[in-house]
């Protein structure tokens, strides 16, 4: 197994090594002279922008102060183009321009020169250096979104030389983004990319054969990424939403125009919705899996007000590898599958066989979900296992994570084999068992866990075993330690009724009961990451098991009230 090991690792040096190689032969030299080219006279269309605007952050844009990515600055009326920003999450929300939106709200003609010097700042400083993190592909993708969505207002009373400028920026641009566009790396990114070059065939002069062409590109990346189940392949929920929320724009425009829809476009839009819903708690929340973190619930509302669709939620999504038992007011989503390649690994999270539990409009269990915002640091802290609502052994997470820059932080190890069977049954029981490999590797071990909701959704039954992969116990001169995780959401009280009790009430008083007869029952201290302020303290219940002497624990989750 080391051996293996190691030769998957020299294998993926390798792989990133000739990835970097090839893009660069591809690239060739760069510079401003090689992307110059006409420069358009006009712009055709302007893109609606879904996403919500605030007014306030309009008034302290307007005022040099940039509330971006957690952090505000203030700019103390220099360019924040030419300042030191907090920090690269900064930067990126700094250069993808998403801001623009909010300044829809601008009113007065001395916004509209102040938001246009902002514009022009960004064109002479970093409108010439095709380099750095202003002109990574997804950010440059984003920019030319937001720029061409929002250009009634950056262009409204500008003069003949600013409405050039920005223009020749734009076509610049496209440009360089259409010569990189099959080097950027899998993933959301490169279905964005995509995504931002039909866009721009549509919106500025173009030929016929290059609108058929970007939308010949647009088609082939769809039905590479979007799952036939609706998912992204990511298998991150929130992937979904946010190429929704660029798609149905990008649809509206070419029907207005008169274009040919990409072929692949309205049934891929027509999938992703029902994958949507599936992810949805009754709340309105989006399910904290694999990079998902808080949703704004009008920017989730504004993509669902166009669904045409409209049906009950799928109760599996077989190819993104999700299960979901929904019984009354009770919905329970559960993890059963692995990543899709190893590029795709880069953000997900080693969250197998975890769940989430709602009931009403209260989340109890969830995952800690991604931050929104922080560092590098809590990013990965978050895709660790002990992050998510299930088992882990020896503390120590399912699937391993790359520590090497070069490689970046890509799954070297872990969760290979997982499977998962459902069974429900006309009495009113809807169960999964499912089970993953995991802990084999490095413990010998088999994680398998059983999860049914019964009782007309007032109970919610679980199971977690760990066993050999012939199905026999771990043998008496086994250490390992397990521990059974319940991440509760912030909102929710928790009272410890008795050693094997703990009651649990939402903010409407709705009250849950979990009881464990196994193991060693406790709460403790815990960090929600996806919550909409930021990361912020929450509660945790664990339940820890000594797998030589009891190598299978049940629990339960029964409403109290």
């Amino acid at each position: 197994m080391l051996f293996s090991g190691r030769r998957r690792l020299s294998y993926l040096y390798v792989r990133e090594g000739w990835r970097r190689v090839s893009r660069r032969l591809s690239i060739g030299r760069v510079s401003t002279l090689r992307f110059t080219g006409s420069t358009p006279n006009r712009l055709i269309v302007a893109p609606t922008d879904l996403r919500a605007v605030d007014p306030f952050v309009a008034e302290e844009i307007l005022a040099g102060r940039f509330p971006l990515a957690g952090r505000v600055l203030d700019t103390e009326g220099e360019s924040p183009f030419e300042i030191d920003l907090p920090s690269r999450e900064f930067a990126a929300r700094l250069h993808s321009f998403g801001w623009l939106r909010h300044l829809r709200a601008i009113r007065e003609d001395a916004g509209f020169v102040r938001l246009r010097q902002i514009v022009d700042d960004w064109i002479g400083t970093h409108g010439r250096d095709l380099g750095g993190i202003a002109w990574d592909a997804d950010i440059m993708a984003q920019r030319i979104i937001a720029w061409l969505s929002h250009s009634p207002v950056v262009l409204r009373n500008a003069e003949h030389g600013f409405y050039r400028r920005f223009l020749k920026s734009l076509a610049l641009q496209v440009r360089y983004l259409r010569h990189i566009a099959d080097t950027v790396r899998d993933g959301e990114q490169r279905l964005r990319v995509r995504l931002a070059l039909a866009m721009a065939s549509v919106s500025m002069p173009a030929s016929p054969s290059a609108i058929r062409k970007a939308s010949r590109h647009l088609d082939l990346e769809l039905d590479r990424q979007i799952l036939p189940d609706g998912s992204h392949f990511s298998r991150s929920p929130r992937a979904g939403l946010e190429l929704l929320l660029d798609l149905l724009p990008l649809r509206q425009t070419y029907v207005n125009l008169g274009h040919d829809v990409p072929s692949r476009l309205i049934p891929c839009i027509d999938r992703m919705y029902p994958a949507l819903r599936f992810f949805r708690h009754q709340g309105g929340e989006l399910a904290l899996f694999n990079g998902a973190t808080s949703v704004l619930a009008h920017e989730l509302a504004s993509v669902l007000r166009y669904d045409e669709t409209a049906g009950e939620p799928f109760r599996s999504l077989p190819h993104a590898h999700y299960e979901r038992m929904a019984m009354e007011n009770t919905v329970v989503i559960m993890d059963t599958g692995r990543p899709l390649s190893v590029d795709l690994s880069r953000s997900a999270h080693a969250g197998c066989l975890s769940f989430e539990m709602s009931s009403g409009k209260t989340r109890f269990v969830v995952n800690s979900g991604a931050p929104k915002f922080a560092g590098e640091r809590f990013r990965q802290m978050a895709r660790m296992t002990a992050a998510h609502s299930t088992v882990t052994v020896n503390d120590t997470s399912s699937s391993r994570f790359s520590q090497s820059r070069f490689l970046g932080p890509i799954m070297t190890s872990g969760v290979k084999h997982v499977t998962a069977a459902r069974k429900d049954e006309a009495g009113g029981l809807e169960s999964v068992t499912a089970s993953h490999d995991g802990y084999l590797a490095a413990f010998g071990l088999v994680h398998e866990r059983g999860i049914g909701v019964l009782n007309g959704g007032r109970m919610v039954r679980g199971r977690d075993r760990l066993s050999h992969a012939d199905g026999s116990d771990p043998e008496a001169s086994d250490t390992a330690i397990a521990v059974a995780r319940f991440h509760i959401h912030p909102a929710v009280a928790i009272r410890q009724n008795s050693a094997r009790e703990i009651f649990l009430t939402a903010p409407d008083g709705e009250i849950w009961l979990f009881a464990c007869q196994d193991g060693d029952l406790a709460v403790e201290e815990d960090i929600f990451f996806a919550d909409p302020s930021g990361i912020r303290a929450s509660q945790q219940l664990t339940v820890t098991f000594a797998i030589a002497q009891q190598p299978e624990i049940q629990w339960t989750f029964s409403r109290a009230n």
